[in-house]
């Protein structure tokens, strides 16, 4: 009897699982849960005051879980210690760790994180708040944050605020926590809640510390000296009602207070002079070496070799800024053994973020040495002849003189452009190795004219900074062809080696084959002594050519026909490029700005623009077909019930 019992029990169990796990939403088991959870109760109940009470629990109608918690949900002010935020069944749980300020609002933003566990159906935007005083704040500051160099949304940024009262002063962004904040989302938008009325300052921060004020030089930050007072009226916002089969049925106008300000607008930006250590070191070849710097330099670093004469020995090649710079070592004798040892001196910053001179010894192991190189080319080479001496015996001896290819070390060589180029366009030499030598005996320049080639006149001159680059000068004529010559004893390496015997022909292409673009800025201030870059980009948002504007004015020819993007930089220090900002200094970054649509470009046409930079706002400049950084894709419900209805309907 008590086996019956028990088996009657289980078939119970048994069905009950069967019905719940069909109600969850499967084609054959009814229709799926397209219900978001709703909130059942609170607490301390929502928007409580004189609360005193760390701990807060949030019920709700349904089984719930957090998307992505540790990026959405955020809790103002902000909370030095870490507090404790989970979910359990149908609750949502935060433990509070820091003290409870007095009089006092507290939010906790939960944004769109909150779902149900069967369908993932969003609670939608979701904030509660306590306050510790008698009232709660409502007032709300709301914005965007924008990267300062290419107006890219910036997400997941922390923006917070200071009361601009009499007790705000430059310094609190770097010695006191922010007092309300939020993060931003995928279009860089935020909103800060539980705000008290009054006038604020903003900022934003990559808070890499957790201390929520600038601190450290690697944070990204963005400042604004103006002001903004809080302030709401009445408005009206429209809300799409919807039939069962998800058709729009109406749209109606939903009465709510509107907060201001709702336009702040961040320009972000990452401070120059960060942690100067040095990085990495790298000898991939025995004949040169590279340092790997974390930040520019304002000079070269020291060098002092043990046991050879560093001065004489050792040729740099710096990169723009001195943050990655090689070695070549122009005396074998040193660059033969496998290891090379040095003093090193260069600046370091210490823990108190002071640039010192610090001095390493290090020794440097080549990861392919002269004598591994060697016996791989002398490889290589045999293997070539035997395969050259089996095509002799298959053609019985019909083969063309050949030069075994490994016989001699030559240095690399690329030309860009190497077969078409633009009348306004230069050929850059790029060589495997630093030039000692040009013989310009070796080197002939021409011009075909009729059917034969004709000496050209010519510049080949070594780039400014590249101690591996020469540059080919010549009056290019549109539809003209060249041809470029040199021996293998025209170019001459630091090391000895020769560059290959090179024969390259070029054409110039057809003015028909372009198109130009004449920019006129408006809104240019009088008297200004900026300097005003406009830069044509393209669909991968790179400049493809800039232009310094002249008195207001920005003409490109030999234009591709394509679409082109553009951007404006005020260059206010007159440098020639972009320049970030220094919060210390209160210096904002160099202003940048986006023309709001491409510009297509035909050939044989010439298209003139006005271009009134100031008119639109920054978050409406940068186009969508360039700006990387998308949208967060919206949460909505799955919908999966219409679906079921129309397969139904398919079947019958």
């Amino acid at each position: 009897m008590r086996r019956t019992a028990i088996f009657n029990y289980l078939v119970l169990a048994f069905n009950i699982l069967l019905v719940a796990c069909a109600s969850i939403g499967s084609p054959d088991g009814g229709p799926y849960d397209e219900t978001p959870p709703k909130v059942v109760q609170c607490t301390p109940d929502n928007k409580s005051t004189g609360n005193t009470k760390k701990k807060v629990s949030i019920l709700f109608d349904e089984y719930i879980k957090m998307e992505n918690a540790s990026e959405k949900v955020v809790i103002s002010p902000p909370q030095i210690e870490m507090p404790n935020i989970r979910t359990a069944g149908k609750r949502v749980k935060i433990d509070l760790f820091d003290s409870l300020r007095a009089n006092t609002t507290y939010t906790i933003d939960f944004s769109d994180a909150i779902v149900d566990s069967n369908e993932g159906n969003p609670l939608g935007k979701y904030t509660y708040s306590f306050s510790t005083g008698e009232t709660i704040d409502t007032m709300e500051v709301s914005g965007t944050v924008l990267n300062a160099e290419d107006l890219e949304p910036v997400k997941g940024i922390l923006v917070g605020l200071y009361a601009a009262d009499s007790t705000y002063s430059d310094t609190l962004f770097t010695s006191s926590p922010l007092i309300r904040v939020a993060r931003t989302n995928g279009s860089g938008q935020f909103t800060i809640k539980g705000v008290k009325n009054g006038a604020y300052h903003a900022f934003a921060l990559q808070d890499m510390d957790g201390n929520y004020y600038f601190s450290q030089k690697s944070e990204v930050l963005a400042f604004d000296t103006a002001s903004y007072s809080t302030s709401h009226r009445p408005d009206l916002r429209p809300d799409t009602v919807w039939s069962a089969d998800s058709v729009i049925q109406k749209i109606r106008m939903v009465p709510y207070y509107h907060y201001y300000p709702d336009n702040v607008v961040l320009r972000a930006f990452l401070e120059a002079g960060q942690d100067k250590h040095l990085l990495k070191t790298e000898r991939k070849n025995p004949d040169s070496f590279t340092l790997y710097f974390t930040a520019p330099q304002d000079t070269l670093p020291q060098i002092t070799g043990i046991g050879f004469d560093a001065e004489r020995t050792l040729l740099a090649d710096p990169s723009l800024h001195n943050d990655t710079i090689t070695y070549w070592i122009t005396d074998t004798l040193v660059s033969y053994p496998d290891t090379i040892a040095f003093a090193l001196t260069y600046p370091d910053t210490d823990t108190l973020g002071i640039d010192r001179l610090r001095t390493d010894t290090l020794e440097l192991v080549a990861r392919n040495t002269h004598a591994k190189l060697e016996k791989e080319r002398q490889k290589n080479s045999e293997e070539w002849q035997k395969q050259r001496e089996k095509r002799i015996k298959k053609s019985k001896g019909e083969v063309k003189p050949e030069e075994n290819p490994y016989e001699t070390v030559y240095m690399t060589t690329q030309l860009n452009p190497s077969g078409t180029l633009d009348p306004n366009q230069n050929i850059t030499f790029t060589f495997g190795e630093p030039i000692a030598e040009v013989d310009m005996e070796h080197v002939h320049f021409t011009l075909k004219v009729d059917s034969e080639y004709v000496a050209a006149p010519f510049l080949l001159q070594p780039v400014p900074g590249k101690i591996c680059q020469y540059r080919l000068y010549a009056e290019w004529e549109p539809q003209e062809r060249y041809r470029f010559e040199a021996d293998s004893l025209a170019f001459k390496s630091v090391l000895g080696h020769y560059a290959k015997s090179m024969k390259n022909e070029f054409r110039v292409r057809s003015l028909d084959e372009y198109g130009a673009i004449f920019i006129r800025l408006v809104g240019v201030e009088k008297g200004d002594t900026a300097d005003y870059i406009v830069q044509l980009l393209n669909k991968s948002d790179k400049p493809v050519v800039s232009q310094k504007a002249v008195d207001g004015r920005a003409d490109f020819f030999y234009l591709k026909p394509t679409e082109y993007y553009m951007r404006l930089i005020i260059d206010r220090n007159r440098n020639g490029r972009w320049d970030t900002g220094d919060y210390r200094s209160q210096t904002p970054p160099e202003e940048v700005f986006y023309f709001p649509r491409p510009i297509p470009l035909r050939a044989k046409f010439e298209m003139e623009q006005d271009w009134n930079f100031r008119s639109i706002e920054a978050t409406r400049q940068k186009p969508q077909a360039i700006t990387k950084q998308k949208p967060d894709k919206e949460k909505t419900v799955k919908n999966k019930n219409r679906q079921r209805e129309l397969d139904k309907q398919q079947k019958r």
